[in-house]
C-alpha cells in the first residue's frame, strides 16, 4: 500500500493517496512522511501541519519535508522555528534540511539562526557539500554580510556555476557593478543565471544602457535563449530610457515566437509602454491578458501614463479598481489631480488615503503642501504640518521645503523662519532658495540677502531660482547698484545665462527706482525679446512716474505679445486721464472695447476657519454684506479723524468727490477686511489675498485701519505680501 500511495502522491492525486492512507491498518514512519511530503509540496501547508503533529514518530524526513513545505509557501519564519523546534529535539538535519532552511533565513534575512546553521554545518563536517555551501553563500549574501559570504565563497574547493552566480547577484545589489563584472569576466561558464544577474543589476542600479548592451551580447551566444526573467529585465531598462523602439522589437519577437508570456513580462511590457507615453498599447496588453496577474507596479504605469496625458477619466477608471494600492500608486493619483489643475480632487484623494489608504510618505505630504501653498491656505497647511509630525516626515528635506513655501505663500513668514531653523543640519539649495524668495516676497529683503551671503559663505552654489529671488529682493526695497552687482556675479562668476525671469527683475528695478531710460537700455541690449511680465514692469512704473511716451511703447509692445492683456489698456488709459490727456484716454478705452477686451474685476478672498470668502468691487452677493458695509462706513469715519485722505485721483471716472469716495471704501480688500473683523477674534492677524496689485487708496487706508484694530494685517497681492502694522507696511511704501 506504500507504493500505491507514493504513485498517487507522484501523481498530483491527493485524495486518491489519501484514501490509501487511510485505510491502512497499519501505518509506518515512512509512510507517515509520503502523505505529509505530498500535501506540503502541494502547498497545503496547514493540513500538512496538523498531520505531522499526529506523527508518533519524527524523523529528518518528516521535519525537512515540513520545512520544504513552509519555504515553498513562502512561510519562511515558520520554516526557521521549525529548524530550532528540530535542534530542540536532538534531530539531525540533512543537506537537503539545511539547504531549506538556509534559503528560509535568506528570504527574511535572518543572519543570527543563520550563523547558528552554519556552526551546525561544520560540527555535522558537510562544508563541502556544494549545494550546503551555495546555500550558505546566498544566505549571507542577501543578509548583507558581505565578508563572511566572500570568505565561504573563496573556501568552496569546487565551485560550480551556481557559486559564481550568487557572487554576482551579491556585488550588484550591494551597488558594486564594478566588482561584478570583473567576476563575470573570470567565469570560464556562464548560464542564464549569471547573464540575467547581469542585466537585471545594471537595471537596479541605474545603468539602463549596459543592461541593453550585455543583452546584445548574450544574444552572441547562440546556445543560450532568453527566458521570462531576462526579457522583464530587458522590457524594464527600455521602459526607464524610454526605448520604445526596441520594447516593439522585443513584443514582437515574443509574438512571433508564441513565447510563453509570464506574469513578470506582461507586466514589463505594460510599465514600458506607458512610460513611453504609448498607454493605448499598454491597455490593449491589459484587455489582452486581464487584471488579475497584474502587479501594481504596472498598473501604476499605466494610471501615470494616462495622467501624463491629461487624460484623467481612464486613470481613475483604473485607480477605483478593487486592489491594495501602494503609497506609490495613491501619490502619483494626487500628483496627476494637481498636475491637472484639478486640486479639488487631488485633496479628496488624500483625505481618502488617510482614511483608508497607505501612510503617505515624504513626496506624498510635499506635493500636498504644495496644494496648500497653490491656495495659500495656511489652515489646511497646518493640518498636513500635523500629520508630517505624527508619521516623522517633518525632517525629510522634501516636507520642510515644502512647509517654508506653503507659510511664507500663505502669508505666515514667522513660521518659515521657523521652520527653515530647524532643518538647520539637512538644508540643501532647495531650502536656502525657499527662504530668500520668501523674505523677498514678505518685504525683509535686507534680510534676504544676508540669507543669500551666508548661503554663499557656506560654500553653497546659487541656481537660477535663487537668482530671481535676490533680484526680486534688491527690486522690492530699491537696491539698484546692489541688484546690478548680483546680477553680474550670476552672469561673470556663477556663469549662469540669465532667462526671461531674470532679465524681467532687472528691468523691474531700473523702472521701480524711476530709471525709466535704463530700464529702456536695457531692454534693447538684451539678446531675446522681452516677455508679458517685464513690458508690464515697465508700463507700471510709467504710470507711476507719469512716463506718457515710454508707457505708449511698452503698452504698444506689451500688445503685441498679448492682444487681449486688459491689464494693458487699464494702466495706458489711466496714465492719460491723470495727465489729464481725456481723448487719448477715450481712443484707449474704445479700442478696447472694439476688440472684446474686458477688465479683468479686483477680487480678494480671506479664509476663516475652513471657508473662503471672496469679494468683489461693491460686492452685495455676501450672506453678511449688510454688516460688512455698516462696520466699513463706521471704518471710513474712524479713519478719516485720524488723518487718512481718500485717493480720489485714482478713481479715473468723471463724478463727484463723494461717488468717489464710496467707489474706494468698497474696493474688495476693504470689504475683506470688514468681514475679517467681524469673523474673527480681536487681536488676531488677517490674511486677505487678491488678484491685482492693491491700489495707492487702499494702500493708505489698511496702514489706518491696521492701527485702528490694533491688528496685523498682511495683504497678499500680485506682486508681494504686504505687512499693514502700527501705521507702517513692510513695503515701506515702495511698490
Amino acid at each position: 500500500m506504500n507504493n500505491l500511495m507514493n504513485f498517487y502522491a507522484k501523481s498530483e492525486s491527493v485524495d486518491d493517496a489519501r484514501r490509501v492512507f487511510d485505510e491502512m491498518p497499519e501505518k509506518s514512519t515512512s509512510s507517515w512522511n509520503t502523505i505529509l511530503s505530498m500535501y506540503a509540496k502541494q502547498g497545503f501547508v496547514d493540513i500538512a501541519h496538523r498531520l505531522f503533529g499526529e506523527i508518533p514518530e519524527r524523523d529528518s524526513v518528516s521535519w525537512t519535508a515540513m520545512i520544504v513545505g513552509y519555504n515553498r509557501t513562502c512561510r519562511f519564519v515558520d520554516a526557521v522555528q521549525l529548524y530550532v523546534d528540530m535542534l530542540s529535539e536532538r534531530v539531525l538535519p540533512t543537506q537537503y534540511t539545511l539547504t531549506n532552511v538556509l534559503a528560509s533565513c535568506a528570504a527574511v534575512q535572518a543572519l543570527i539562526v543563520g550563523r547558528k546553521i552554519h556552526s551546525s554545518v561544520v560540527k555535522l563536517g558537510l562544508s563541502s557539500s556544494v549545494s550546503v555551501a551555495n546555500s550558505l553563500l546566498n544566505m549571507y549574501a542577501k543578509s548583507g554580510d558581505q565578508m563572511t559570504a566572500k570568505m565561504v565563497f573563496d573556501r568552496i574547493k569546487l565551485k560550480n556555476i551556481s557559486s559564481w552566480n550568487v557572487m554576482l547577484s551579491m556585488h550588484m545589489l550591494s551597488g558594486h557593478v564594478d566588482l561584478a563584472l570583473a567576476q563575470f569576466d573570470r567565469m570560464d561558464k556562464r548560464d542564464i543565471v549569471s547573464w540575467n544577474s547581469m542585466i537585471a543589476g545594471f537595471n537596479q542600479q541605474g545603468h539602463e544602457t549596459e543592461a541593453l548592451d550585455f543583452f546584445s551580447r548574450m544574444l552572441k551566444d547562440h546556445s543560450l535563449k532568453p527566458d521570462k526573467f531576462t526579457l522583464a529585465s530587458v522590457l524594464s531598462a527600455c521602459a526607464n530610457l524610454e526605448n520604445v523602439r526596441l520594447g516593439k522589437e522585443i513584443h514582437a519577437h515574443l509574438v512571433k515566437s508564441v513565447f510563453d508570456m509570464s506574469n513578470a513580462v506582461e507586466n514589463a511590457l505594460i510599465l514600458m509602454y506607458a512610460k513611453s507615453g504609448e498607454v493605448e498599447a499598454a491597455r490593449q496588453i491589459v484587455e489582452k491578458c486581464g487584471t488579475s496577474n497584474l502587479d501594481i507596479i504596472a498598473f501604476t504605469a499605466l494610471l501615470d501614463g494616462y495622467l501624463k496625458l491629461g487624460d484623467i477619466n481612464p486613470a481613475r477608471q483604473i485607480f477605483d479598481l478593487p486592489m491594495e494600492w501602494d503609497v506609490v500608486t495613491w501619490t502619483a493619483m494626487i500628483v496627476g489631480y494637481v498636475q491637472n489643475g484639478l486640486t479639488d480632487d487631488a485633496i479628496e484623494i488624500f483625505k481618502r488615503m488617510l482614511g483608508e489608504g497607505p501612510r503617505p510618505n515624504s513626496y506624498t505630504l510635499a506635493v500636498m503642501l504644495s496644494v496648500s501653498a497653490s491656495l495659500a491656505s495656511l489652515n489646511f497647511g497646518k493640518q498636513i504640518h500635523a500629520n508630517a509630525i505624527r508619521t516623522r516626515e517633518s525632517s525629510s528635506v522634501s516636507v520642510s521645503n515644502a512647509l517654508i513655501n506653503v507659510y511664507a505663500k500663505s502669508g505666515n513668514i514667522n513660521d518659515a523662519r521657523k521652520v527653515f531653523g530647524l532643518v538647520h543640519d539637512n538644508r540643501d539649495r532647495v531650502s536656502w532658495t525657499s527662504m530668500v524668495i520668501a523674505l523677498a516676497q514678505h518685504g525683509l529683503g535686507e534680510d534676504a540677502l544676508e540669507l543669500f551671503e551666508k548661503m554663499l559663505a557656506l560654500g553653497m552654489k546659487p541656481d537660477h531660482i535663487t537668482y530671481v529671488g535676490v533680484l526680486s529682493a534688491c527690486t522690492h526695497i530699491g537696491l539698484v547698484e546692489q541688484g546690478r552687482r548680483y546680477y553680474d556675479r550670476m552672469r561673470h562668476m556663477d556663469k549662469i545665462e540669465p532667462t526671461l525671469s531674470h532679465y524681467a527683475c532687472m528691468i523691474d528695478l531700473y523702472a521701480r527706482a524711476g530709471l525709466l531710460h535704463e530700464a529702456q537700455r536695457f531692454i534693447e541690449n538684451m539678446p531675446i525679446e522681452p516677455d508679458v511680465i517685464a513690458w508690464g514692469s515697465l508700463l507700471a512704473s510709467c504710470r507711476v512716474y507719469k512716463n506718457v511716451e515710454l508707457a505708449k511703447f511698452a503698452a504698444e509692445k506689451l500688445l503685441i505679445i498679448d492682444p487681449g492683456n486688459s491689464g494693458a489698456y487699464s494702466a495706458l488709459a489711466n496714465l492719460y486721464m491723470v495727465c489729464g490727456k481725456w481723448e487719448d484716454a477715450a481712443k484707449v478705452r474704445k479700442s478696447m472695447k472694439d476688440g472684446g477686451v474686458k477688465k479683468e474685476q479686483g477680487t480678494s478672498w480671506i479664509q476663516i476657519r475652513h471657508e473662503v470668502h471672496v469679494f468683489g468691487v461693491e460686492d452685495g452677493l455676501h450672506l453678511q454684506k449688510d454688516a460688512i458695509y455698516k462696520t466699513l462706513d463706521k471704518i471710513w469715519k474712524e479713519i478719516k479723524k485720524m488723518g487718512f485722505v481718500p485717493d480720489t485721483e485714482s478713481v479715473i471716472h468723471d463724478l463727484e468727490e463723494e461717488v468717489k469716495e464710496q467707489i474706494l471704501r468698497h474696493h474688495s480688500e476693504k470689504l475683506a477686511i470688514a468681514f475679517g473683523l467681524l469673523n474673527t477674534p480681536e487681536n488676531t492677524t488677517l490674511r486677505i489675498m487678491k488678484n491685482l496689485r492693491v491700489c495707492n487708496d487702499c494702500h493708505s487706508a489698511i496702514k489706518y485701519i491696521a492701527t485702528l484694530s490694533g491688528r496685523e494685517i498682511i495683504v497678499r497681492d500680485s506682486t508681494r505680501f504686504h505687512h499693514f502694522r502700527d501705521g507702517t507696511c513692510s513695503c515701506r511704501d515702495y511698490w
